[in-house]
């Protein structure tokens, strides 16, 4: 038997190799964790709704089938009697080049947050990082099982056979939560961040001298956009309504570029006017992988640590497999705290609405010109360009 599964196995590693790209239907994660844990409200904030998602719906049937107990739960959400989804008409997508936010008004952070909570272990994501005050929510690493090669043997041998195949990627997501400026709406931003496994060693045979690291990919905005629109369901939007609002946008004309500022030292200068500038240049830290420690919005001031990956103990810190650093290992590598402020561009006297630049200071405030800071300029360049 084991032979059979073995072979069964392999061939459709070697067969299987193309899916549908469609993401409303091929995302389908599976955290790495054994089991969710329970709903944890964080403090002061509200207790959601008793979820009714388990409750068998009363249809008067001698028997029931799972089309019909779903079909009962759509017609529950119509008419407003399912607490697991609130209605909010009140919401809106922003939009910069390939970045997308949700604008929910009427509906504060602590509201929102319990259900965003839940929204992503409904998904099949463990929360690793909660941090309430902030109002930052971190999923750990998650398998998307719907990129898993499908045919004839993936149907027959079914969950079975999901034990014993994996993918070479792995995904995570970060939610920030952000009061509006009239302080009862929320902006909710989605940052995706993902990694590969690629082989250091010949592939030729499976087996102990095959050798894998796990290294960084590109944040896909596809991904982005696609838990934005469930969010938006999840919140009580029409399906076809959500949709067209976190559809992929047009390109745009570049919206930032790197220059000299007048003391010599580089920033970043954003073509957006200071409120867009500081979503965005808070969306492109969630997708870089910074640790935002604070934020001061009247300030323009990001509070962040960051460990550059050229420094010395980086390069020692190489050495080690990738694999048990992303998992579960314990890096050397200590991240060094440095702000980014955003500011409106030009003098008092004549401000320039319309631009915005970005500075990267040290703790203390001051400014720096050093490999570090350019290098945290580049990467936010990437994402805002």
């Amino acid at each position: 038997m084991k032979k059979r599964l073995a072979a069964a196995a392999a061939v459709l590693s070697l067969a299987g190799c193309s899916f549908d790209d469609a993401l409303s239907s091929k995302v389908d994660y599976k955290s790495q964790g054994k089991s969710m844990p329970p709903l944890e409200v964080p403090p002061d904030l509200t207790t959601p709704a008793r979820d009714n998602r388990f409750v068998v719906p009363e249809t008067g049937k001698s028997s029931a089938t799972l089309s019909g107990f779903q079909a009962e739960r759509k017609e529950q959400a119509k008419v407003g009697n399912s607490s697991v989804l609130p209605s909010v008409d009140n919401m809106r997508v922003e939009r910069a080049g390939s970045e997308r936010w949700l604008v929910v008004a009427n509906q504060k952070p602590e509201q929102l947050w319990p259900i965003i909570k839940d929204f992503w272990q409904v998904n099949g994501f463990l929360i690793k990082t909660e941090v309430a005050e902030v109002g930052v929510m971190e999923t750990d690493w998650a398998e998307n099982r719907a990129k898993v090669p499908q045919g004839f043997l993936r149907e027959g041998l079914g969950s079975l056979l999901d034990q014993v195949y994996s993918t070479s990627e792995r995904d995570k997501f970060r939610t920030r939560l952000e009061r509006t400026a009239d302080g009862n709406g929320s902006e909710i931003f989605i940052s995706h961040r993902g990694m590969n496994e690629v082989y250091t060693s010949p592939r030729g045979v499976a087996g102990e001298n095959s050798q894998t690291i796990w290294t960084p990919r590109e944040p896909d905005p596809g991904l982005e956009a696609e838990f934005l629109r469930r969010l938006m369901v999840r919140l009580g939007a029409q399906t076809e309504r959500a949709k067209d609002l976190a559809s992929t946008p047009a390109a745009q004309a570049q919206r930032a570029e790197i220059r000299k500022g007048i003391d010599g030292a580089e920033l970043l200068q954003v073509n957006e006017p200071f409120d867009r500038a500081w979503r965005r240049v808070g969306l492109a830290l969630d997708r870089v992988g910074f640790t935002v420690e604070d934020r001061d919005r009247q300030k323009g001031l990001y509070y962040v640590r960051y460990a550059d990956p050229e420094s010395e103990m980086a390069m020692k810190d190489r050495d080690r497999g990738f694999f048990s650093k992303l998992f579960g290992g314990e890096s050397k590598l200590k991240p060094e705290q440095y702000r980014v402020l955003v500011s409106q561009s030009g003098d008092a006297a004549q401000p320039k609405v319309d631009v915005s630049q970005v500075q990267v200071l040290n703790k203390d405030g001051a400014t720096e010109n050093t490999k570090t800071t350019q290098r945290i300029l580049t990467l936010l360049h990437d994402q805002l360009k």
